[in-house]
């Protein structure tokens, strides 16, 4: 890997060092070149007009979606972020009264969030899966759970939000696959920074965005949907004309394949986008991409630890995710904008994004850091020394 190559290929590593990989990714030059180059051409030639022209082109986003998740072009959909996927996914299960949904104690919070709400609006039962002393879901709970209650359906976030932790998704599905469960996994964080294979994960509904670890644009998103969810008809709530066609006064049919998950309308300009960032990440192998991360979470971990800071992942397997406390009091608002002042990107994760995490943590608010491979270590010491500087100033 050519570290030097991939920075000159992203215009924002000279302005920035950007620790918020997370949050969005700075997009290389190749994809901000596709939303350009698209959105110019649009605007000489008119709207469908242009997407009429570049509709090969369009197309090949359901191939590179299923090259990067090891499935077929029929499987995939384009939506606008991981929750809007999410959302859609959810809301084609036919749940009802009573209907249990099994979901982790490190779910994101907007998923939360969702069946939240559908269980004030159906009376569903939502029950959560006991961790195991390492912060995993526990599988051996979660067997007894899924013989106990039967569910309907298994929500599962592969990596927190709010934690670097790795979820045994593939573990999951073993168990998954032998009862009658749907199980809808969360990948916003883990695609683009972990090779994830929709197949071995036995899941049903994969939900996945553009901006993060793919370092595609904002407002891209995609959607793995499985063919048993598909043999079963399973549509979202509200679909439209471009997921179905209307065939009578009273009756339509929705498409054979994922694309009856998505809205007629959408920003074909975020779909070239989004094509160039999956053809960047898969040319240069999201083992590869992996590996590299994997090196600089490992420095990362072993500066701010030796720096003071109170590291609060849990996981056997740590991912490009890094949440942390300091070691005197300060707000997260006033660190975020000390290092912003600096050039230095990173989060602040709040508890109402993780709250079951961090009621268990017994803190208000992590710091978060989150490396990608086009990040070097001489930025890793930046962070560090600015974060030493915070603390003396605190």
């Amino acid at each position: 890997m050519d570290i030097q190559a991939l920075r000159n290929d992203t215009p924002g590593c000279k302005n920035v060092v950007h620790f918020n990989n997370a949050g969005a990714s700075l997009m290389p030059q190749q994809v901000l070149k596709a939303v350009q180059d698209y959105l110019e051409t649009e605007a000489g030639y008119g709207g469908y007009e242009t997407a009429a022209k570049y509709l090969e082109r369009i197309n090949q986003f359901y191939d590179a979606g299923a090259r990067l998740l090891h499935c077929q072009p029929r499987n995939i959909a384009f939506t606008t972020n991981a929750t809007d996927s999410y959302i859609k996914a959810l809301s084609s299960i036919p749940l009802q009264k009573d209907d249990v949904v099994l979901l982790t104690k490190n779910d994101y919070s907007s998923n939360f969030i969702s069946l939240l709400s559908l269980r004030e609006r159906t009376g569903i039962r939502l029950i959560e899966i006991n961790n195991s002393a390492s912060g995993e879901l526990d599988l051996n709970d979660l067997e007894k759970k899924i013989r106990k209650y039967q569910p309907k359906l298994l929500s599962v976030t592969h990596i927190p939000t709010s934690s670097g932790l790795v979820q045994p998704v593939d573990e999951i599905g073993q168990l998954v696959k032998q009862h009658d469960i749907f199980y809808l996994l969360d990948a916003c964080q883990s695609i683009g920074q972990l090779d994830v294979d929709a197949i071995s994960t036995h899941a049903d509904f994969i939900c996945g965005t553009s901006r993060k670890f793919l370092r595609g644009p904002r407002g891209g998103g995609i959607l793995y949907v499985s063919d048993k969810a598909l043999e079963r008809k399973l549509t979202p709530l509200y679909p439209d004309l471009g997921a179905a066609l209307w065939t009578s006064r009273d009756t339509y049919e929705v498409l054979k394949d994922a694309k009856r998950f998505e809205l007629w309308e959408k920003s074909y300009a975020l779909i070239m986008g989004s094509i160039a960032a999956i053809e960047y990440a898969t040319n240069i192998g999201l083992n590869n991409i992996w590996q590299r991360n994997q090196e600089l979470v490992a420095l990362l971990r072993k500066e701010l630890t030796a720096a003071g800071m109170t590291l609060q992942d849990k996981g056997q397997i740590h991912s490009a995710i890094i949440t942390f406390t300091l070691p005197v009091q300060a707000s997260g608002d006033t660190l975020k904008k000390y290092l912003n002042e600096r050039g230095i990107n990173i989060s602040i994760t709040p508890k109402s994004s993780a709250v079951i995490d961090f009621e268990e943590k017994n803190i208000d608010w992590a710091a978060r850091v989150s490396p990608h491979y086009y990040n070097t270590e001489e930025e890793i010491h930046i962070l560090i020394d600015a974060l030493r500087s915070f603390n003396k100033l605190s």
